[in-house]
């Protein structure tokens, strides 16, 4: 019997070549009548083993039986099998098995990346964590280089616009370096549409993110996951690894938990032999730096920016706020990274150039501050504060009261003499 890369070599010889048996069967070591054999065989064929009586053909049935009602594993049905009276062993049952029972998954091709080539980034969902009074639910953005395996994770509390780029961002600077690709899924923060047999529409802001870091941007192809196969197995890996038995619960929150996750890449994960590789991340990504883009000289800043309206009051989380001493807002700047409860940190820009910085306060800093602030006496009454020492002299437009600064009210006379008089 011959194997088949030696029965390919042995047919190309023969059809393209055209070498004699015996020019054949010099170059390739064999047996002259064995390639007088092969000659004549248009495909390729292996031994059939013998068939031979079994001990577990008498089962056989009853193994059929048990795989059409539920999907039971060779050492469970094994089990079964002895109770009903076999006697031999595990090892021909779960070969038999094996050529009975339906695959479990399709089989797909392994992809193969050249050093510094493409990184794969995905989301992962890790319940819910207590954020002040209240509880926001906990994602984690992993980031893989496809050759070397280098893995990188971040615990957020979003997968908005905002959380999506600063984690890309921040794992660059952990990794020092910048790919030639990246492959995302196609969430709407990276890809708008992506079409079967068309090419997929990037959401704007993302390809300027790429074009600050010169990057490509490669999504997977539509209902397609197998395509980012390496970080979905990452994130499978964080699950069970590093998940698994922790109490999200425990004091520091957020920035302890990603403080463990950053101790459990850099003595765990990075370092540990990896199974496809069988050689530690960080070994091969000292290979795979040299094939890497540097970094810009600045980063990008992963803010929410967005349009308001013009207005002398702030708009936070669906209500209005007072903002004074600064001119009407224009731009909202939106940092994430600085979130630490239920708002983040806001910088407006207004139309003449002007900025304040606006950080919420804590849940009963309002009140306390308030209560501070707030005059001794009665509304009004004595020791309450002129609102036109405070503000100044308001002048009011056209038509307006200048008591009030609101246009006068018509208002209509409940009397029949005067409403007939009108």
């Amino acid at each position: 019997m011959i194997a088949y890369q030696t029965f390919c070599q042995l047919r190309q010889a023969w059809d393209e070549q055209h070498l004699t048996m015996a020019q054949i069967a010099r170059a390739l070591a064999l047996h002259p009548q064995t390639v007088k054999k092969w000659v004549g065989r248009p495909r390729y064929e292996q031994r059939q083993a013998a068939r031979r009586a079994s001990i577990l053909d008498a089962h056989k049935p009853a193994i059929t039986r048990w795989l059409a009602q539920h999907p039971f594993t060779a050492t469970q049905l094994w089990q079964r099998l002895r109770e009903a009276g076999y006697t031999g062993g595990c090892s021909i049952v779960r070969a038999y098995v094996r050529t009975v029972r339906p695959p479990r998954q399709p089989a797909y091709l392994t992809l193969t990346y050249a050093p510094g080539q493409c990184a794969q980034i995905d989301w992962g969902s890790a319940g819910a964590i207590p954020v002040g009074g209240t509880r926001r639910a906990l994602s984690f953005f992993v980031f893989v280089l496809c050759h070397s395996r280098w893995l990188y994770v971040e615990f957020t509390l979003g997968q908005s616009q905002e959380w999506f780029l600063g984690c890309q961002r921040r794992a660059f600077e952990a990794l020092g370096a910048v790919p030639l690709e990246v492959m995302p899924d196609n969430c709407k923060t990276a890809v708008l549409s992506h079409r079967v047999g068309e090419a997929p529409v990037c959401n704007p802001h993302y390809l300027d993110f790429a074009r600050h870091y010169g990057f490509t941007v490669k999504p997977c192809g539509p209902r397609q996951p197998q395509a980012k196969g390496r970080v979905e197995n990452a994130v499978g890996y964080v699950k069970k690894n590093f998940l698994a038995g922790r109490d999200l619960a425990a004091p520091g929150g957020l920035a302890a938990l990603n403080a463990a996750a950053r101790l459990w890449l850099e003595t765990v994960a990075n370092v540990r032999q990896h199974g496809e590789t069988k050689r530690p991340p960080t070994a091969m990504l000292a290979e795979e730096r040299a094939h890497l883009r540097p970094l810009p000289a600045n980063p990008y800043e992963t803010v929410l920016v967005r349009t308001v309206r013009v207005s002398n009051r702030l708009p936070r989380h669906g209500r209005h706020e007072p903002l004074l001493g600064a001119a009407p807002p224009r731009v909202e700047r939106t940092h994430p990274e600085t979130v630490r409860g239920p708002a983040a940190a806001v910088r407006r820009v207004g139309p003449r150039r002007r900025s304040c910085a606006l950080v919420r306060a804590p849940a009963g800093h309002r009140a306390a501050r308030s209560r501070a602030d707030a005059p001794a006496g009665p509304r009004g009454g004595p020791g309450a504060k002129d609102p036109v020492a405070v503000f100044g002299p308001q002048s009011p437009r056209p038509g307006l009261s200048r008591a009030t600064g609101r246009a006068p009210v018509k208002r209509r006379s409940s009397s029949p003499k005067d409403r007939g008089a009108q």
